[in-house]
């Protein structure tokens, strides 16, 4: 009976030695699966790599519940401002960034505020603190779209502008001076 007893108690060590053998490599496993949908989710770009190559067939919902299509902003110059309604020195550049709208517009510039934001947040401000350009909610898109174009530390403001075929040809993490938008107006495209 000793012996049997003994028997069992080992074939018990042995069971619960392979359990946990088999939840430690599941364990791993997932591990190691979600660091790789993590980077596979913060450094994919989705076909958007600053050439222009996926640009133009992205899609954002507007506050307002709409779709912009980036297709409709083809063939002219694009800056592309990267904010959020709790951001200080975002919120600071938008009245500088709507006036470039305004006075721009009809030399060929467009101007796209991504909000890397909540719907009703970006709602209420812009209620009280209404811009000349158009706005899109960024979301997970719009921070994979800011990291492809080179925001790497995923900082707020950062703003790029396009030219006319899509290339990158301006980045800006911080806020935007007049003295950035007068360069950049005043160079010659690429």
């Amino acid at each position: 009976m000793k012996n049997s007893m003994t028997d069992l108690v080992k074939a018990e060590a042995e069971a619960r030695n392979r359990r946990r053998w088999l939840i430690g490599t599941v364990a791993t496993m997932a591990t190691l699966g979600g660091f790789g949908l993590a980077w596979h989710t913060f450094q994919s770009t989705d076909g958007v790599d600053g050439t222009g190559s996926g640009f133009w067939r992205l899609e954002f919902v507007t506050p307002e519940g709409q779709m912009l299509r980036t297709y409709s902003l083809r063939n002219r110059n694009l800056l592309l401002n990267f904010w959020a309604s709790w951001c200080p020195p975002c919120v600071d550049e938008l009245p500088l960034l709507s006036r470039f709208y305004s006075e721009n517009l009809a030399n060929g510039w467009q101007v796209l505020g991504l909000a890397i934001d909540e719907p009703d947040p970006v709602r209420r401000f812009l209620a009280h603190a209404p811009v000349s350009f158009p706005v899109a909610m960024g979301g997970t898109s719009g921070i994979k779209l800011s990291r492809a174009l080179g925001n790497q530390i995923g900082g707020l403001p950062f703003t790029v502008v396009l030219n006319s075929e899509g290339l990158v040809v301006h980045r800006k993490m911080g806020p935007v001076s007049a003295d950035d938008l007068r360069a950049w107006t005043a160079a010659k495209p690429p």
